[in-house]
């Protein structure tokens, strides 16, 4: 039987940081972890827009300020952040036209990895469970990881590419950060997931006319944002949830349905890449890890 919320163990007493948690599955997160009884901490950029999401949501939720485009914002929210059970890495942009994030990164990369790399690093002694970070089935789309331009200084720029480059490198990251706290003997653990297809406000940013017709068309093939979310609370919430695999949904190509074992790329399993990726991301960010 395909596995529900529903089957969510009490939450009370757990603590849960969302990033990008005011709209779309990161709203319909912190709405189903707050109802079965957690404290949800939303970090988000735009904090007026979090609480007014927050304002409707039962529960123990709060509002914290977090830029993942700028790594001054992520080090002050690591310094305020005081010892909680799950990291949720959900905050993201897709296909949006080129610019570079506050340090000078190009954008995509810069908030859904490097963003993401360094809040996990710098937060990793304060969490005592778990860490989930949401990839895409478009990591797919990625032909070749060219570790020596991340960055798009010497390549020209394709949106779609750039995001699917992205969400290739959560994955990795996902699965790195699993390898070395299994290495390190941790009882912590790192899961990366996908939530298939789903018409939230990621596909109203592209600044292009493809705005106006992505929505409509994505509710014909993909799943509704609460249940786009699933794979997330799966990983997020059992107990028993194996960190070796990438959960997502499992019909029509992995675009809806439900949370199973999902198939990925090869290139997302080369462990030289994910070692050669780390090492980057730590160069880049100045964020070292200790296990």
């Amino acid at each position: 039987m395909a596995w529900r919320p529903t089957e969510i163990p009490d939450q009370t007493g757990r603590t849960y940081v969302i990033t990008g948690a005011n709209g779309g599955l990161g709203a319909v997160t912190t709405g189903v972890l707050a109802a079965k009884g957690a404290t949800v901490v939303m970090a988000c950029r735009d904090a007026a827009k979090a609480k007014k999401v927050a304002d409707d949501i039962e529960g123990d939720v709060r509002v914290a300020e977090l830029d993942l485009a700028d790594l001054a914002s992520v080090r002050e929210f690591a310094e305020g952040s005081s010892e909680f059970d799950v990291l949720i890495n959900n905050a993201g942009l897709m296909n949006v036209p080129f610019s570079r994030t506050k340090d000078g990164f190009e954008t995509q990369w810069g908030v859904n990895h490097l963003g993401h790399f360094a809040l996990t690093g710098l937060l990793l002694d304060r969490i005592t469970d778990r860490v989930v970070t949401l990839a895409s089935i478009a990591h797919k789309q990625t032909p070749k990881l060219r570790i020596d331009d991340l960055d798009y200084e010497h390549r020209r720029y394709q949106r779609n590419l750039a995001y699917a480059q992205s969400k290739l490198c959560n994955l990795m990251f996902a699965r790195e950060l699993q390898r070395r706290l299994a290495e390190a003997g941790s009882a912590k653990r790192s899961y990366g997931v996908h939530p298939g297809v789903s018409a939230t406000d990621l596909f109203a940013r592209t600044e292009t006319p493809i705005d106006r017709i992505a929505k409509p068309f994505i509710r014909l093939i993909g799943h509704s944002p609460a249940k786009a979310a699933h794979s997330t609370l799966f990983a997020a919430t059992m107990p028993d949830a194996d960190p070796e695999v990438y959960w997502g949904p499992s019909r029509l190509f992995q675009t809806r349905g439900p949370v199973d074992a999902s198939p990925s790329s090869r290139l997302s399993k080369s462990k030289d890449l994910w070692e050669r990726l780390w090492a980057e991301s730590e160069r880049l960010t100045g964020v070292t890890y200790k296990f």
